[in-house]
């Protein structure tokens, strides 16, 4: 009995020994093998503008987390991941980052619109992440999500995320003025009572949205992306000033202005009119001579950053740029973001930008690696406070 179990013994080291790598788990050999360094996203080649710009930051993102760390990651034959419609190419990236393949599943509508999805895998007792925006067509996206969840769901899944880079009806979270819906609490509801046992959403339009989910909700900010594509751009910090295109976004530009050396702050006052129109006022702080910074949450019309790169250029602003994470792009949006008040409009790849909607100034940022490493450690009940990810947003 004693020499099987020291015959075991010296089978198992051996096994470590001859790995090639400095941890033999089954998990993390297929990320070093297929993760940033193979999966390489080249930009599309457009005539008409700057479609994306991947972002590959080994500081920000590290190819591989800490030995402990890794040593405990669960079997990967436990996690699968699944795309919606809305955003294909999102999904395929964040599982490229991931080392991992796409679940297979059957999407399709009937000739009157009705969804039907079917999982073509088993995922009984698996943990299982959705990947859907519900980017517009937001109605159509939000039933797909949900038929989504309630097929994981049936099909006995252990755990089930929605993955929401971007959570639609999110700016109907609070009355503003009598015999108003809160949709933002509704969506929340039909999300957790189709079956869903956590959400992980992308620079949601207000903080409070998440008190709206009975289930836990990990917020993840976009901002070090952008961060990391402004601070190769080397604008002088001197130069710089971080510009809120509202009241209401106060908050995030100041977190942003921190990030960029501690920039200085301007605030636009403006005063809206009714939905989707919006009327400049006057700007709080000094733009003159300055590299100005427009940091916002979602662009939909563009009507309000517009206004405010006008206002911006009036006040004696050298440049203007727009930042934000998610591109609703409703019309006239690419007719006002193209009229030349910006030096470049910078966003990200939660919603799908169409090929007709790229002008030069665009530059879109791909979030993958973000949502990817924030989806591991979710999978491996890590917190998000390990030093490299402070900024992820992650408890």
């Amino acid at each position: 009995m004693a020499s099987l179990v020291f015959s075991f013994s010296v089978t198992t080291r051996s096994s470590s020994a001859g790995a090639s790598s400095p941890t033999s788990h089954s998990r993390f050999l297929p990320r070093l093998r297929k993760g940033i360094t193979k999966c390489k996203l080249e930009p599309l080649n457009y005539d008409n503008g700057k479609p994306c710009i991947p972002v590959i930051n080994e500081r920000s993102f590290p190819t591989f987390l800490s030995l402990k760390q890794e040593a405990d990651r669960k079997n990967d034959a436990r996690l699968r991941i699944f795309s919606g419609t809305a955003n294909k190419t999102l999904s395929e990236e964040i599982a490229c980052y991931m080392g991992l393949e796409l679940g297979k599943i059957k999407i399709k509508r009937f000739a009157d619109g009705e969804i039907y999805v079917q999982l073509q895998e088993s995922v009984r007792g698996c943990d299982v992440y959705l990947v859907q925006p519900t980017c517009p067509p937001a109605n159509e996206n939000l039933m797909e999500l949900l038929i989504m969840i309630d097929a994981c769901r049936r099909a006995s899944a252990k755990n089930i995320t929605a993955v929401i880079p971007y959570f639609g009806y999110a700016r109907a979270d609070r009355k503003t003025q009598g015999r108003e819906s809160i949709a933002a609490k509704l969506v929340a509801n039909l999300i957790t009572e189709a079956g869903a046992n956590r959400v992980l959403a992308c620079d949601l339009h207000s903080g409070q949205s998440m008190g709206y989910f009975d289930i836990p909700v990990d917020h993840v900010y976009g901002q070090p992306v952008i961060l990391d594509y402004l601070a190769s751009k080397t604008i002088c910090s001197n130069d710089l000033v971080v510009v809120s295109p509202d009241v209401g976004g106060v908050a995030r530009a100041r977190a942003f202005a921190k990030k960029m050396s501690d920039a200085p702050l301007a605030i636009v006052d403006k005063r809206r009119q009714g939905h989707n129109v919006a009327e400049v006022m006057n700007l709080i702080g000094d733009v003159r001579g300055k590299v100005a910074v427009m940091v916002d949450d979602m662009i939909d019309t563009a009507g309000t950053i517009t206004k405010g790169a006008q206002l911006l250029h009036q006040e004696g602003a050298r440049e203007v740029y727009a930042c934000c994470t998610h591109a609703v792009f409703s019309p006239p949006a690419i007719e006002n973001l193209s009229s030349g008040l910006f030096q470049e409009v910078i966003i990200t790849n939660t919603i799908p930008v169409k090929e007709e909607n790229y002008f030069p100034q665009l530059t879109v940022l791909s979030v993958a690696n973000l949502l990817g490493e924030t989806i591991w450690r979710v999978h491996d009940d890590c917190s998000g406070t390990f030093e490299p990810y402070l900024s992820l947003g992650i408890d």
